[in-house]
């Protein structure tokens, strides 16, 4: 197939746009605010009972995130196989948008009354939009030559931070303008921002669905079923991987210093609601602030990544993080967190977009199995989200949320420790080799 073919690397961007809605409005903005002001006690209190167990309500998000990730992160590599196998990375793309889209949808029916639909229907939904992810991911090195991984990674995350913020900017009108849309109340218009989500992620999903190719079924001779074609795909792919040094151990500090990403994101809104008791509109600013931040930093690492190399850009910005996880143990004052989420916000866009463009560097030349290859660094980032939120979950529910933020800490150390390991740039890369 052409590469850097302009139609294609415009409608591969639109994904980011269609789906990071689901990261911003569902995980990180308004659900959030939402699921905390819904799932409290009778009495109003953070503990509440939830499939006959009593449990704190960051806890029990913070678990929903968990078991999420750890599904998709145990299906997805054999799915990936399979599409590999079949040429179906699209079909399976597309399962997985509507899936999610079904789920917040879902959303609208959630209330005091029935906290376990909202759970699970939350957690559907980061089923289906990571499910997505991993198909999406594994076309960047399908369409583009490898000297544009970098910029075309940091443009979908700028498509992706600006969609997002202008659909919250649309909900936020209906909290505090209700008086624009009838009247309604608070509950309400939050409840209809998760449909707005649905409508957005499916609609403009259109784009690349039309315009991304099929997928070119792999060269394996088909044996008896689809899921036993996927195993011997992922068998290849996993004895590829052991003539790969430098990629496997990328993989093993992207999942240390991603476990402390995926929690601080995911978490950080809950953070400051429940531990810090700001108002609702301080955590929507802090949000915006966020994702505006996230694109200044998601260009300026792409860029450092061509004076310094990918993994030395890397590493700079997790130095960041830990100082934003020690630093967000002594907060306490509003100003103090509008200074962190600042922190958080620039080096978010650039450790996300510079950690996918350095993956695909690192796959083999011309592989037609980048879903299998894909699935990998998914399961990597899902088994380390899930036990990141897990840990966190955990020391939260025993001794305090602010605990948790040594932990992160810690883990983005041991993150940095390993990727030091590796190469700037890559001297070397054959077909079977990357050292």
């Amino acid at each position: 197939m052409e590469k850097n073919k302009p139609s294609i690397l415009n409608a591969w961007c639109m994904y980011d746009w269609a789906n990071s809605v689901h990261s911003l409005v569902i995980v990180s903005a308004i659900f959030p605010i939402y699921f905390s002001n819904t799932a409290v006690n009778a009495q109003g209190g953070p503990d509440v009972e939830f499939l006959g167990m009593t449990v704190n309500n960051s806890a029990l998000f913070s678990f929903a995130v968990s078991f999420a990730f750890l599904f998709i992160a145990l299906v997805n590599p054999i799915l990936g196989a399979i599409a590999d196998f079949s040429g179906s990375k699209k079909r399976f793309m597309q399962f997985f948008v509507y899936l999610g889209a079904f789920s917040c949808l879902l959303l609208y029916f959630f209330n005091r009354e029935n906290l376990e639909l909202g759970v699970v229907a939350f957690a559907i939904s980061l089923i289906g939009w990571s499910g997505s992810i991993v198909f999406y991911n594994a076309y960047l090195p399908e369409i583009a030559t490898e000297n544009r991984y970098d910029k075309l990674s940091a443009r979908g995350f700028t498509m992706g931070y600006i969609g997002s913020v202008l659909l919250l900017i649309f909900n936020l009108t209906m909290l505090i303008k209700p008086e624009w849309y009838g009247g309604i109340d608070s509950g309400t218009a939050c409840r209809i921002s998760f449909v707005t989500v649905a409508v957005w992620w499916v609609g403009f999903a259109q784009i690349p669905f039309y315009y991304l190719p099929n997928g070119t079924p792999s060269g394996l001779k088909r044996e008896g079923g689809w899921i036993w074609n996927g195993f011997r795909g992922l068998k290849k792919v996993l004895g590829e991987l052991s003539h790969l040094p430098i990629t496997k151990r990328f993989l093993v500090a992207f999942f240390f210093y991603n476990m402390g990403v995926q929690t601080v994101m995911y978490i950080g809104t809950i953070f400051g609601s429940n531990e810090l008791h700001l108002p609702d509109n301080a955590l929507i600013v802090t949000i915006l602030l966020l994702q505006l931040l996230a694109i200044v930093g998601a260009y300026c690492a792409a860029v450092l990544s061509g004076k310094w190399g990918n993994t030395s850009t890397i590493s700079g910005i997790l130095v960041i993080w830990i100082g934003v996880c020690i630093t967000a143990y002594f907060v306490t004052t509003e100003v103090q967190f509008y200074g962190l989420a600042a922190g958080i916000g620039f080096v978010m866009g650039g450790v996300q977009s510079l950690s996918r463009s350095t993956y695909a560097k690192l796959l083999p030349d011309n592989t037609p199995d980048t879903a299998s290859y894909f699935s990998f660094y998914d399961a990597c980032d899902k088994f380390s989200t899930f036990l990141g939120t897990t840990i966190f979950g955990i020391i939260t529910q025993v001794s305090g949320m602010r605990n948790s933020l040594l932990f992160l800490a810690l883990i983005f150390v041991i993150g940095l420790l390993i990727l030091r390991r590796i190469p700037s740039q890559k001297i070397y890369r054959s077909p079977l080799s990357t050292s």
